[in-house]
């Protein structure tokens, strides 16, 4: 058995609703597991038509998030709206499409198979139930592969049939908790192309992902998730703007393995306004001439530079400079 998909649509995104309201607005959401709290107090409005990207390391909320919005789990505190209807409404619910980020498949039955029972769930029939199948199985790129059995596809094709399952009665509002996980590359470019499109023709969509990559990719803005709250939220470049400014990184190691000597070169680079992550010192300068200044200091303080290096700050960099954690921690 499978997890019955929450949603499901075809090629193309409905018309987004004319109305004033926005396609998912939440407010001051908590859900709490015992002593843990997963969403601790998020508030988050989509625009219409708009691909926001929820970035974050595993265990930061985001699929705590997403499952609220579906009905899957049921918020402590705070409010979901889809376009202005609560969200465990039959409107907002028919509004809705889901991927989820394990499989939601039945193995023994074909692609086409597993589709006509989705779009049964919905309410479909006839024959717009076989033309929903049908453009679902050519917007995954799966048409030549309708009488497969899904055991039998591989990891990325069950991918792309999971995430056409759930647009099968074309919803409004599309969201997907990583849909790449456990895909190769090749894989990984023909989904972003399937989301691109999407995007392109209009749909709203949340996207759930701890890949930098895919959000700068397929993301309008991006909300920065971590220990259930959103600690940053803009454009790529908003987000880098307001982080950094103008200013660059400098990313340093130095020698010295043994615990005393960490101790000493981790003091040092918070003297210097610095912070150390994974063994690295890094420190966001104005002007490129201000290296030669670190390397002298360094070598006052009786450090030995192994390695050091400039570059522009990205999303990585900017979850770095806010948590100092990785993104894929």
């Amino acid at each position: 058995m499978v997890e019955n998909h929450q949603e499901i649509a075809p090629l193309s995104a409905p018309t987004i609703s004319s109305a004033s309201a926005p396609p998912l607005r939440i407010a001051a959401l908590v859900k709490r597991f015992g002593q843990v709290t997963a969403v601790d107090g998020i508030t988050l409005e989509l625009h219409s038509g708009e691909c926001l990207g929820l970035l974050g390391p595993n265990g930061a909320g985001k699929s705590t998030l997403i499952r609220s919005i579906v009905g899957r789990v049921i918020p402590d505190a705070g409010s979901i709206e889809v376009f202005g209807a609560p969200a465990d409404s039959t409107a907002a619910r028919n509004s809705l499409g889901w991927v989820p980020q394990e499989l939601a498949l039945y193995p023994r039955l074909t692609c086409r198979e597993n589709l006509q029972s989705f779009g049964r769930y919905h309410g479909l029939n006839g024959s717009p139930l076989e033309q929903a199948v049908d453009r679902c199985l050519s917007w995954a790129t799966l048409t030549d592969r309708a009488g497969e059995l899904v055991r039998n596809l591989s990891g990325g094709m069950k991918r792309r049939l999971n995430m056409a399952a759930g647009l099968i009665h074309r919803p409004k509002l599309m969201l997907m908790d990583e849909p790449t996980v456990g895909v190769d590359p090749q894989s990984r470019n023909h989904i972003f192309e399937m989301i691109e499109k999407l995007r392109d023709d209009g749909m709203s969509i949340i996207y759930t992902t701890h890949y930098m990559e895919e959000a700068e990719r397929l993301c309008d803005r991006i909300a920065i998730v971590d220990h259930g709250k959103i600690i940053a939220l803009g454009s790529h470049a908003e987000l880098v703007k307001n982080a950094f400014g103008s200013r660059s990184q400098v990313l340093a190691r130095f020698a010295g393995a043994d615990a005393r000597a960490g101790e000493r070169i981790t003091a040092w680079v918070a003297e210097r306004g610095g912070q150390t992550v994974d063994g690295s010192a890094q420190f966001t300068i104005e002007h490129p001439a201000e290296i030669a200044d670190l390397l002298e200091d360094s070598t006052k303080a009786g450090l030995e530079l192994v390695d050091v290096s400039l570059h522009k700050p990205n999303l990585e960099s900017v979850f770095l400079h806010l948590t100092g954690r990785e993104l894929r921690e």
